[in-house]
């Protein structure tokens, strides 16, 4: 069995490749350098995929800096201090025009010229920022999309989209990622690496993967910016 995983180097998709490899596929890793400001993770991605032992790892290069609307891709500051209530309400300035639809679309392409059977993606909805790409309705509406707009879905194939951190919270997920030995030092997930590519610990993600570790009662590896509580 062949499985195309979306690895962007962060917890959430490393811990969704080693489940994806515990589950016997085949690993064919996508990463997309979509001239992200944290484009730290794109390293962090090689060394995953080196851990995991691919079969095989595509960088592929996509300019969405040029259509910007994201403070991901330069335009504006990330988002910062933000409550559960705010994550939880608004969609935030990090927040990538269509970006896991055009991940997906990418996914699609490579699964089938290796002709692989699903494509593994890390969204989850319970520890999320309020994106609308992350939601469990929108993967099921991608699957419907794969089945209708392909050669393997006309000639009677199905290309499943898996996502199973989607009900997980992140203490869940990194204990997931434990069982499997997820090397979590080589993740990263800040949207707004400091100099020398340390977390800044204040921006939703790292928000939510420093509280997830101490709920999991772990200390988290990963360098992050001097003063920053819990890290």
């Amino acid at each position: 069995m062949k499985a195309v995983v979306l690895a962007s180097g962060g917890l959430d998709s490393t811990v969704t490749a080693a489940i994806a490899r515990d589950e016997g596929y085949e690993l064919y890793c996508l990463t997309v350098a979509y001239g992200q400001r944290h484009g730290v993770e794109i390293d962090k991605a090689r060394q995953v995929a080196a851990w995991l032992g691919v079969e095989e790892h595509k960088i592929f290069h996509l300019g969405l800096r040029e259509f910007g609307g994201s403070s991901l891709t330069g335009c504006g500051d990330v988002a910062k201090h933000r409550s559960d209530h705010e994550r939880r309400t608004g969609i935030p300035s990090t927040y990538v025009p269509a970006r896991n639809t055009i991940l997906l679309s990418l996914a699609l392409a490579y699964a089938e010229v290796v002709e692989a059977s699903c494509i593994f993606i890390g969204a989850n909805v319970l520890d999320y920022s309020n994106y609308p790409d992350c939601r469990p309705e929108f993967l099921q509406a991608f699957e419907t999309v794969a089945r209708l707009g392909t050669r393997k879905g006309a000639e009677g194939g199905r290309v499943e989209i898996k996502a199973p951190l989607l009900p997980l919270n992140k203490s869940q997920i990194i204990h997931r990622g434990q069982m499997f030995g997820v090397p979590f030092e080589l993740t990263h997930s800040c949207y707004d690496p400091q100099e020398g590519d340390l977390a800044c610990g204040q921006c939703d993600s790292c928000v939510i993967r420093l509280r997830g570790f101490r709920e999991a009662g772990l200390r988290d590896p990963v360098a992050y910016a001097t003063g920053v509580p819990g890290s």
